[in-house]
Parts: C-alpha cells; sequence; structure tokens
C-alpha cells in the first residue's frame, strides 16, 4: 500500500490554490451539462438531482463513496490505471479535492480503436464536507487501484449548559 502525501491547507488560504481554480471550471462544465440535459428533456422539472449526478458523473468521474462515521470520514475512490505519483490529495477544512493526471502514450494507428469510453486521462473530485475535519490528520492511501482518504472530524464545541434562576415576584 502506498502512502500518499495530502497537501494541507488552513482556511485562510484554502481558496487561493491552484486546484481550486481548477475544480471551479470543472464546476462550471457539470453546470452546463446539468442544464444541457434539462434542456434535452424538454425543460421538464423533478429532475434536478438526477440531472446533476448525471452531469457529475459523465464530466469527472470516477465513482468514489463517502462514509460519515462520528469521528471521521472515510472517502474512497477507484483509480484504476493510475500511479501514486499521478494523484494529489488537497484538505481543506470543508473539503477535500482529488485530481489525478495520468499521462498517455500515444498509440500507432495500427492500433487504433473504432470505440472507446475512455475519456481524459485528468480526474477531480471534490467531496464537501458536512462537517469541518482537522486537516493536519488527514492520510491517504493508494493500493490496487482504491484510493482511501481518512480525514478526522473537528471535535464540535458545544455551549456548557447555563444555570439560569428564574425569579418570582414576591
Amino acid at each position: 500500500m502506498s502512502k500518499l502525501s495530502v497537501q494541507k491547507v488552513s482556511a485562510d488560504e484554502s481558496r487561493n490554490l491552484p486546484v481550486f481554480a481548477e475544480f471551479n471550471e470543472i464546476a462550471d462544465r457539470i453546470r452546463n451539462r446539468a442544464y444541457k440535459l434539462f434542456e434535452d428533456r424538454g425543460f421538464v422539472d423533478g429532475y434536478e438531482i438526477e440531472d446533476w449526478f448525471e452531469a457529475e458523473r459523465q464530466v469527472c468521474w470516477p465513482p468514489a463513496e463517502l462514509v460519515d462515521d462520528s469521528d471521521e470520514f472515510e472517502i474512497k475512490v477507484a483509480l484504476a490505471g493510475y500511479e501514486p505519483d499521478e494523484i494529489s490529495v488537497t484538505a481543506a477544512p470543508n473539503d477535500i479535492i482529488v485530481k489525478a493526471d495520468h499521462e498517455s502514450k500515444k498509440e500507432s494507428e495500427e492500433s487504433f480503436k473504432r470505440f472507446s469510453e475512455f475519456r481524459s486521462n485528468r480526474v477531480y473530485r471534490r467531496f464537501g464536507l458536512p462537517a469541518s475535519i482537522k486537516t493536519d490528520k488527514v492520510e491517504a492511501k493508494f493500493k490496487n487501484g482504491m484510493l482511501t482518504i481518512e480525514a478526522k472530524k473537528l471535535a464540535e464545541e458545544r455551549p456548557k449548559p447555563k444555570r439560569v434562576e428564574i425569579q418570582t415576584a414576591a
């Protein structure tokens, strides 16, 4: 199992990194694709979530899973065919971004394929987390084409109960 390095950023610097600008471009492509699916259906309402997930699947790929445990998040992303040095993970207080970029070699014309569903060798996945995480505790491992990311949650600071005295009129 290969351990991957994770770029860990604080809340102050998180939105200034190039990976966030790149992901904003991907998000625009997802929005445009979701709108196109809506348009192709004749502008029929009621399928917004399905359109969004389908657009994300078509644009981003690969399949992923997010498990929300009581004290951590576990994210799995299928990245078959990628090498550990082709994968980067960025952890911000409420986001995990996975970027993988595989250099493919151009095949000769003799091996030309008539049909292929393979797309770009660059993939992005952003996971907006419902709770803040300890960015310095995020770990990523890659084994047999599966990227596993573990992110510890920040402990919720709950307000201490206050004792309130009720005064009664005498």
